[in-house]
C-alpha cells in the first residue's frame, strides 16, 4: 500500500541518530553492564513537591479535558517567570502549554513554515530538527557552526544564506549537542537579521536555566521584534521532568491561536494534573540550582578525565547536559567508534555527525548518570582508545 509523502519528509539521517542507543538499551536488558551517555535523560528524579503536586491534582479529581491553551494560573505563573528572563513583560495570552518542547516546536514550524519556504538551521543541529521543520515541506538551508570557533555562528554566513524564500532562523541556545551559548551580542544580530527582512526567529532555550560558566540571554528579550520571535521551552531538563511531556511556546497571540487550533485536532491540551505539577515546579529554584551545580560537576569530571588526552580530546560546553569528543585523532570514524566503544567497553555514546556535517569526527556524551559511573565510562573510553593501533 501507498503511504503519503509526509512519512519521507519526516525521515533522514536524524532519524537514524538512535541507532547505538538501542542496541545499548538491548543490551542492557540482556544483562550486560552497559553505561549509557547516549541521550539527554537526567538520572535525577522529579523533585518531591513536583511529584505531590500532581498526585494532590489526582486526588482531587483533576482527570477530565484540561484548558487547551493551559491553565490560567499556570500561564500566568510562566508569564511572570518570563518577564523576569526576558527583562520586558511578557503577557500570559502569548503563552499555550504542549506535550514537551518537541512537540511545541513541531507545532510551531506546522504553523509558521509550509511548502516553498527555506529556514535557516545552525548546524549540528539536534536529530529531530530535520523532520520537524521538513513535516510542513520546508526545506532546510544551514550554517555551520565549526569547531574550531567554539560552535560560534559566523554572522556573515548566516546573512548569505537567506535568499528570497527564506520565512525563518532557528537557533539553539544553549546549543544541543556542544553545550556553546550564544553571546548578547549574536542574538542581538541575529534578531536583526530576522527584522531586516521579515523573518520568523524560532529560539530552542530548552537548556536555558542550565548554563554553567556564562550568562544566557533569550531571543524573548528583544523587545523590539516581540511580533516576530518564538521562544520554545520546556520543564523536562531543567527540572528532571522528561517523562512528563509538559513544555511551551511563546510568542505573538496570532500564533498561540494557530496553536490551540492545531492543538485542538491532535492532543486536546495537557492533561491537568501534569500542569499542576509544572506550576509546583516554577517554585522548585532551589532544586534547579542543585541539578545544575551536579551536572556542572559532572562536567568537570569528565574534563578532568578526557583532558589531557591526545587521541580523543573533550570539547568544554558552557551549559547543558552533552560533552562533545573529538575523535578525528583515533583514525576512525563516529559510528564504527561508538560501535566498538559498545561492543569492547560497554559505553554507549552518540555520533554526533548525525546532528550534521560540522559535527564530523565528534561523539556527544550525556552526562546523565552518576559521577562513580560517569569516571568510570571516562576510563574505558581512555582504555579503548589506547588499544587502538
Amino acid at each position: 500500500m501507498r503511504y503519503s509523502d509526509f512519512t519521507r519528509r519526516i525521515g533522514g539521517k536524524g532519524a537514524n541518530a538512535w541507532i547505538i542507543h538501542e542496541r545499548a538499551i538491548a543490551a542492557k536488558r540482556a544483562g550486560e553492564p552497559v553505561i549509557m551517555l547516549t541521550i539527554g535523560d537526567p538520572d535525577f528524579d522529579t523533585p518531591v513537591a513536583i511529584r505531590n503536586a500532581a498526585h494532590a491534582a489526582l486526588e482531587a479529581g483533576d482527570t477530565h479535558y484540561p484548558p487547551i491553551r493551559g491553565t490560567p494560573a499556570l500561564r500566568t505563573a510562566l508569564a511572570a517567570k518570563l518577564s523576569q528572563r526576558y527583562g520586558r513583560p511578557v503577557a500570559p495570552e502569548t503563552l499555550i502549554v504542549m506535550p514537551g518542547a518537541q512537540n511545541a516546536l513541531f507545532a510551531s514550524a506546522l504553523c509558521l513554515v509550509g511548502t516553498g519556504d527555506e529556514v535557516v538551521l545552525l548546524e549540528p543541529t539536534y536529530a529531530t530538527y530535520e523532520a520537524t521543520f521538513r513535516a510542513g515541506g520546508a526545506t532546510l538551508v544551514t550554517v555551520p557552526l565549526r569547531p574550531e570557533h567554539g560552535f560560534q555562528p559566523d554572522l556573515a554566513e548566516i546573512a548569505q544564506a537567506i535568499t528570497p524564500r527564506t520565512r525563518a532562523i532557528v537557533i539553539n541556545s544553549p546549543h544541543n549537542p556542544s553545550g556553546a551559548v550564544l553571546p548578547a551580542a549574536t542574538v542581538r544580530a541575529i534578531g536583526d537579521l530576522a527584522k531586516a527582512h521579515d523573518l520568523w526567529l524560532i529560539s530552542d532555550e530548552v537548556y536555558a536555566d542550565q548554563c554553567f560558566d556564562v550568562p544566557f540571554t533569550s531571543a524573548g528579550s528583544l523587545a523590539d521584534i516581540a511580533d516576530r520571535t518564538v521562544v520554545v521551552s520546556s520543564f523536562s531538563k531543567s527540572h528532571a521532568m522528561t517523562g512528563w511531556r509538559i513544555g511551551w511556546v511563546q510568542g505573538p497571540t496570532a500564533l498561540v491561536d494557530h496553536l490551540y487550533t492545531l492543538s485542538l485536532a491532535m492532543m486536546y491540551g495537557v492533561p491537568g494534573f501534569i500542569q499542576a505539577a509544572a506550576l509546583a515546579a516554577l517554585g522548585e529554584d532551589a532544586a534547579v540550582a542543585d541539578m545544575r551545580e551536579e551536572l556542572r560537576r559532572r562536567r568537570d569530571l569528565v574534563l578532568h578525565h578526557l583532558g589531557g588526552q591526545n587521541r580523543v580530546k573533550v570539547v568544554k560546553p558552557d551549559a547543558g547536559m552533552f560533552v562533545m569528543l573529538d575523535v578525528r585523532g583515533t583514525g576512525l570514524e563516529p559510528l564504527p567508534f561508538a560501535e566498538r566503544l559498545l561492543e569492547e567497553e560497554r559505553v554507549s555514546i552518540l555520533p554526533a555527525d548525525s546532528f550534521g556535517p560540522s559535527a564530523a569526527g565528534h561523539l556527544r556524551m550525556a552526562l546523565a548518570v552518576p559521577a562513580e559511573e560517569l569516571g568510570e565510562a571516562c576510563r574505558r573510553i581512555v582504555r579503548f582508545a589506547g588499544s587502538l593501533p
